[in-house]
């Protein structure tokens, strides 16, 4: 994934969204690999517009699905939609409209912060949500992160 570059094409189209998952977690301190990008992101009508227009260049396609499979990238779709994996020409990303533990992007908005990334200012979850979302995941690869996780947060990170 070209993390650089999606974040930028997200901030640069004023999409509203927050960086969760490990590319979150290496904002805080994170050694381990992610070869994908998660978002959490607003779904009023505005921000849909914004993001289906950003994403549309980069030929968004489920992910795991035949090639075949008939699919719209529009505004309905992620209204609808509670979390999309997404194959992109920029790689991997994953587009939830809601965060297991949290909430939905205004529950998840608040638990974020604001970091300088890729020359952009970034909304990402704060560690300690970060941790809570994993550990409601309950997937193994989440639950294996939460030591590093929660080492980070008792070292003092934000």
């Amino acid at each position: 994934m070209h993390f650089e570059s999606a974040v930028q094409l997200l901030c640069d189209a004023g999409v509203d969204f927050v960086v969760i998952g490990g590319v979150a977690a290496t904002f805080h301190g994170s050694v381990r690999v992610t070869y994908d990008l998660d978002i959490c992101y607003s779904r009023i009508s505005s921000n849909l517009k914004r993001l289906v227009a950003a994403l549309a260049p980069l030929h968004p396609r489920p992910r795991g699905f035949p090639e075949d499979l008939p699919f719209i990238w529009d505004e309905a779709m992620l209204r609808n939609s509670t979390i999309l994996t997404l194959r992109t020409d920029l790689g991997e990303l994953d587009l939830l409209a809601e965060v297991a533990g949290l909430g939905s992007y205004d529950d998840v908005k608040t638990h974020s912060l604001i970091v300088n990334a890729f020359c952009r200012q970034v909304s990402t979850l704060d560690l300690r949500s970060l941790i809570v979302a994993k550990l409601a995941a309950g997937r193994e690869k989440d639950l294996s992160a939460l030591p590093e996780l929660e080492s980070l947060l008792e070292a003092g990170e934000p």
